[in-house]
């Protein structure tokens, strides 16, 4: 242990900046982070992550967008979100005047290089030498433009009637030779509408010379507001005398009055460095909740950097007033001291990312479930896929049950729990629920009458009924409800084809057997098979016992990076988050962290192209760390862990509390040969989140052979 700690002292020496509080050595995690993992890539096997600067739950992201990087810095970016979206205002400098119109701002190259990428800061050189960094705090941003001084003029182009994705229409007035403000209205994720309307101001530290705005191809000096599509403004500045120009901008989804105000109080004046450092001092304090000690200074770098991809969504909506756009278009204001939270990514994020959430920060984790309470209230339902103040319909599923069930389950419980309950029950039971303009069950009538959907959707909806059973149990006192849901959850049992031993699709008039392939969402029969977390011992029994169990997922473990039509294990995709750890259903749990060990070593890595998949607002990013800690929530709406050997020597956790201090990992030693809790030896494999909640210790002894008898039910 003295070695690993000299190790540890040695690695935050190093490469990571230290800091004297209380005449102690704290770690800098925000310089452990690389924003750049996961930015390169294309399709599932790309992390989409965004490179530059958010703040922990932040309203903005200001960064190059990941779909548009040639049109400069934008204001609203998703991590993960593997299709073109928002990428609203984007700010692009270049050295000298600007000589012809930017019309859609298609023709300028993207950066050259990425200097530094921490969280809540970046610095990138562009291909003329001019030199960015970004920042961002809670609900404004800043960026720093250095000019080559070998030029005597330096431009800003603003583009209001652009983004990552058309948009619809947009204004822009330029108010002094110091601001600008405007809005802009429209915009898609994923080929479905996100017709959301978003306001700015900003403002520079520096005198323009000139400005002016352009519209399509028609540029003009001094006219100062213009309005439509593939619209904006530039500002030029002296930059002989002075090459750095600071840039300050805040959105907001109501008003441009409500912009400026989020502008004057969240940035108090402040200039870029102070911004820089005042965001770093939050994310250290967010990414402190987690103390790694490991001599794998690699390990270190992949494991902050996924923490901090798990804290950046769902983000802030409501303005420093109290007041957001409501799903039903109208004005809001929040109550009671909350924030209101958009960026509901569902479908990826029950799995993971709201537990950790919850288990770290139950006030956020409560105000987010909140929000979504109060956009089912305003919207008819709960939403699938919410961006800004709009339900996309993205993916499939009844995913917000799940979350809000999770998020209660593990800590997160200041929130209008029957209320809650009331629209989860009303998206279960009654035929036609909307949230806006989408349904919330699709097939819900006949999923109710005889109990199948297609094979992945019924699936999705069976989760969603047990977890609104685990939540109607323990939140609502309801036995008779949970009884309901519970059982209907059995429904997975309508899809199992006894000539196959497979889950399928079944045809809605004849209840015949669909094609073994059809009806998979992103993935085959082989991996939608054990997404039954919740019923794990019938579905094992089922197909023959544990032996038999152990041997089909031997089988899709053959290959750990599938595509969306393979039939093997697919590393970077949601519906195979769990399956590592069903080994610890068949009595073979060593296995669990053969697997997860092997995901490691051959999936990840701390280069841009380190993401087996799509980020998906922070799904992959608390997979990842859930993974490291050994410890993942494995059934909707119970609050426990299936365990797995973590991969550092000693992790402390800063729980409401107390602290759970987890101890004897090794990243190059693969098996659990013992455990010990609080002193005692603990030979499940499954623990009750009961048992951490109020602070624990666990001790691991691992080894590089597999010990086949621990966790084993005799």
């Amino acid at each position: 242990m003295r070695k690993h700690i000299y190790l540890f002292l040695l690695l935050s020496i190093s490469w990571t900046e230290s800091i004297m509080a209380t005449g102690s050595s704290i770690t800098n995690y925000a310089k452990l982070v690389d924003t750049q993992i996961g930015t390169e890539g294309n399709g599932l096997g790309c992390g989409f992550t965004f490179i530059g600067a958010a703040y922990p739950f932040g309203m903005m992201q200001i960064t190059p967008a990941f779909f548009s990087p040639h049109k400069g810095i934008v204001v609203n970016q998703m991590s993960g979100a593997g299709c073109p979206h928002m990428g609203n205002f984007p700010v692009l400098p270049i050295s000298g005047e600007l000589k012809s119109s930017p019309n859609n701002m298609e023709s300028f190259p993207r950066y050259e290089t990425a200097n530094s990428s921490t969280a809540g800061h970046l610095a990138i050189t562009m291909k003329d030498g001019t030199n960015c960094e970004t920042t961002v705090s809670k609900r404004s941003g800043a960026i720093k433009f250095t000019f080559s001084e070998k030029e005597p003029k330096g431009t800003v182009i603003i583009g209001a009637g652009v983004g990552s994705t058309s948009l619809s229409n947009a204004q822009i007035e330029i108010t002094s030779p110091y601001s600008c403000e405007g809005y802009a209205e429209g915009g898609e994720i994923c080929g479905y509408s996100a017709n959301y309307k978003i306001y700015f101001a900003a403002e520079f530290n520096s005198k323009a010379i000139a400005c002016g705005t352009w519209v399509n191809s028609d540029l003009r000096k001094d006219r100062l507001q213009i309005g439509g599509k593939n619209s904006g403004a530039y500002f030029t500045f002296d930059t002989q005398n002075n090459s750095v120009v600071e840039y300050k901008i805040a959105i907001s989804y109501v008003s441009v009055k409500n912009a400026h105000e989020n502008l004057r109080l969240d940035n108090n004046n402040r200039n870029f460095d102070a911004v820089r450092e005042d965001t770093e001092k939050e994310w250290n304090k967010y990414l402190g909740k987690i103390a790694i000690e490991s001599s794998n200074t690699d390990r270190l770098k992949q494991f902050y950097t996924h923490f901090y991809h798990s804290l950046i969504h769902p983000n802030i909506f409501n303005d420093v007033n109290g007041e957001y756009m409501g799903a039903d278009f109208n004005i809001h204001r929040v109550k009671d001291n909350r924030d209101y939270y958009t960026t509901f990514s569902g479908w990826d994020t029950y799995r993971t990312q709201c537990q950790l959430l919850a288990m770290l920060f139950p006030k956020e984790s409560s105000d987010m479930v909140q929000s979504a309470v109060e956009f089912a209230q305003q919207s008819g339902g709960y939403g699938r896929w919410v961006i800004a103040n709009i339900e996309t319909g993205i993916m499939h599923g009844d995913p917000i049950p799940i979350i809000i069930s999770n998020t209660y389950a593990f800590g997160g419980r200041d929130f209008d729990t029957a209320a809650a309950y009331k629209h989860m029950k009303r998206g279960a039971m009654v035929v036609g629920t909307h949230s806006q303009n989408v349904v919330v069950r699709p097939g819900l009538e006949n999923y109710l009458s005889k109990g199948i959907e297609n094979a992945s959707l019924c699936l999705e909806y069976t989760s969603t009924d047990y977890a609104i059973g685990q939540f109607a149990l323990q939140a609502i006192k309801n036995e008779k409800d949970a009884s309901y849901f519970i059982n209907r959850a059995g429904n997975w049992k309508n899809l199992y084809d006894p000539s196959t031993r497979w889950l399928r699709s079944r045809h809605n008039h004849d209840m015949s057997w669909k094609n073994p392939d059809d009806d998979w969402r992103e993935a085959t029969k082989e991996n939608y098979f054990w997404m039954v977390p919740y019923d794990l011992e019938t579905l094992i029994d089922t197909i023959g016992g544990k032996n038999a169990a152990s041997r089909r997922l031997d089988s899709l473990f053959v290959k750990l990076d599938a595509g969306y039509d393979d039939h093997y294990y697919a590393a970077g995709n949601e519906p195979d988050f769990q399956v590592p750890w069903i080994y610890n259903w068949t009595n073979k749990p060593y296995k669990t962290s053969e697997v997860i060990h092997r995901i490691f070593n051959e999936i990840y890595s701390s280069k841009p192209n380190g993401l087996p998949g799509n980020d998906d607002c922070g799904a992959m990013g608390a997979w990842y760390v859930f993974a490291s800690i050994g410890l993942y929530p494995m059934i909707p709406g119970v609050a426990g862990f299936s365990i797995n050997a973590p991969q550092f020597e000693e992790i402390t956790i800063q729980l409401p509390k107390d602290k759970l201090v987890i101890k004897g990992g090794d990243s190059k030693k693969t098996y659990i040969k013992e455990l010990k809790i609080n002193g005692n030896k603990y030979s499940s494999s499954w623990i009750d989140w009961s048992k951490l909640s109020k602070g624990a210790e666990l001790e691991y002894c691992v080894d590089s052979k597999p010990n086949k008898k621990w966790g084993c039910v005799k």
